[in-house]
């Protein structure tokens, strides 16, 4: 009896194309992450962009805030290793639907942005509290320094004075 295999061809090519959001489970990280970051304020990031004349087209920011931020959720930090999981990774290249930028594209964009970058992390925040996922109020951390001499010898010599202290007590 011969083995009966699921259909495998992979030089064959697709009739119609799939939706992107189709190659990702429902419930993933990058699903999370498209919608937030379209519910959040980018105006910001389209303002460097405005009345720039003729040059290069850029990428369109949302779609570079999302594979920074998803970078990033990731432990991706590297400009060259998100450029790198654009061609490799499909959560990425739903994120980027298509685009692939090249490392120094991310890296500048970075680097332009930081201060919009910023903002968008107060905009989060806000918008967890919103739906309930964090409590804001205010936190108070005191910064007081205060010397001590803790050694170890020091600690080896009280152990050893209380130890002789207590027998004498046991003594009487």
């Amino acid at each position: 009896m011969s083995t009966s295999y699921q259909p495998y061809a992979p030089e064959q090519d697709l009739l119609l194309p799939q939706s992107l959001q189709e190659w990702l489970p429902a419930g993933h990280l990058a699903h999370y992450i498209n919608d937030t970051i379209d519910a959040l304020d980018l105006s910001a990031f389209f303002k460097r962009y405005e009345g720039a004349g003729s040059r290069n087209q850029p990428f369109h920011p949302a779609m570079m805030v999302k594979v920074l931020v998803y970078g990033y959720a990731t432990g991706v930090f590297s400009s060259r290793k998100m450029a790198r999981k654009l061609h490799e990774d499909v959560a990425f290249r739903v994120l980027a639907a298509g685009n692939f930028p090249k490392h120094r594209t991310l890296c500048d964009f970075r680097a332009l942005h930081l201060k919009e970058l910023a903002a968008l992390f107060v905009q989060v925040v806000q918008l967890a509290g919103e739906c309930g996922l964090v409590k804001l109020g205010t936190i108070a951390v005191d910064g007081t320094k205060l010397r001590a001499n803790a050694s170890q010898a020091q600690g080896d010599e009280l152990r050893a004075h209380a130890g002789a202290r207590g027998r004498t007590q046991d003594a009487d």
